[in-house]
């Protein structure tokens, strides 16, 4: 191969390099800013572009997602003077690459400086028992003046985080030991409520019973109150039938004795009695009564003669 052959390959091969160097792909998510003669010319978007070699140049590319940088602990002081280490979490996002480009030179170590100072400035206004319980005051207020304070850097600061805070050895031990009275005195609270409320389920369930035996026994006595009206009752009946049939039977005799008596008569009056057979019938009848009960009798005028009607009587038994 001549030498005016390898040139033309050299130049050639040389040509192709910088049409491929001058092709420029961005991709997602990402921005180029580009520079023409040393001052900022456009910005790049995703897709394919070209560059003119030796008049654009590519000033930066900037990541538009967003990033998170956990920072060192940091020595702050509180109000009442107890120094504690905090060490932060910031979730920051690129919104202007031209502004961050040629804004800040060293946009992470100024973003954490500022978050150094910003939460000294906060902590040195709180004592420390409102630090440890205030994680989301903090929080927002640092995330308010960072995101205030690196906005012309075009940065948007979306969140920053207390990750941990650690006061000194002896506020640990103190703050151990407080939690462990604390504990011990809620258990002892646990406890007596506990007893207190098996007391009172343990008064109420006396109460309870005895009510139930005092309602109990007032059912029984009810019961054998019942037992006993019904029992009078059934008695009182027994007794009234029993008279109702006693005197119906007295009644049905009486009544037989009467009607006896009546058909008596009558036969008596069929048979025409003589004067002596009435005599000895009256005489009968004297002799019932006279066998009662009565302390006196009166003697009727027509048994006056009644030895002439015993005469009377043997004359007629005689004749027959």
């Amino acid at each position: 191969m001549n030498s005016s052959a390898f040139i033309t390959l050299v130049v050639i091969l040389f040509i192709v390099i910088v049409i491929i160097r001058c092709i420029k792909i961005v991709p997602q998510a990402y921005v180029y800013v580009i520079e023409r003669f040393g001052s900022f010319y456009c910005e790049w978007e995703t897709g394919i572009h070209f560059m003119i070699p030796f008049i654009y140049r590519v000033a930066g590319k900037v990541s538009l997602k967003e990033k998170v940088v956990d920072f060192k602990p940091q020595p702050v002081i509180t109000k009442d003077n107890v120094t504690m280490q905090i060490d932060t979490v910031v979730f920051y996002q690129v919104t202007n690459a031209k502004q961050l480009i040629y804004g800040v030179e060293r946009p992470i170590a100024a973003i954490e400086n500022l978050s150094a100072t910003t939460l000294r400035n906060i902590i040195g206004e709180m004592e420390l028992d409102s630090t440890l319980t205030s994680r989301d005051v903090i929080n927002t207020k640092i995330t308010a003046i960072l995101d205030q304070a690196t906005d012309r850097w075009g940065i948007k600061v979306n969140r920053v985080e207390l990750k941990n805070i650690l006061p000194p050895r002896e506020i640990q031990d103190a703050m151990e030991k407080q939690m462990k009275a604390e504990r011990e005195r809620r258990e002892k609270i646990l406890q007596a409520e506990g007893e207190k409320k098996s007391q009172i389920l343990v008064a109420e369930g006396e109460k309870e019973s005895k009510i139930l035996r005092a309602e109990a026994e007032k059912q029984a006595e009810i019961l054998h109150a019942e037992a006993e009206k019904q029992a009078l009752v059934l008695k009182a009946d027994a007794v009234r039938e029993q008279k109702i049939l006693e005197a119906t039977g007295e009644a049905q005799a009486i009544g037989l004795v009467q009607q006896a008596l009546a058909e008596s008569l009558v036969k008596l009056n069929q048979a025409a009695p003589s004067e002596q057979v009435l005599q000895l019938k009256s005489l009968e009848a004297f002799a019932k009564a006279a066998d009662g009960k009565a302390t006196k009798i009166i003697i009727p005028s027509e048994i006056q003669g009644l030895a002439g009607l015993a005469a009377g009587l043997k004359a007629t038994i005689e004749k027959e």
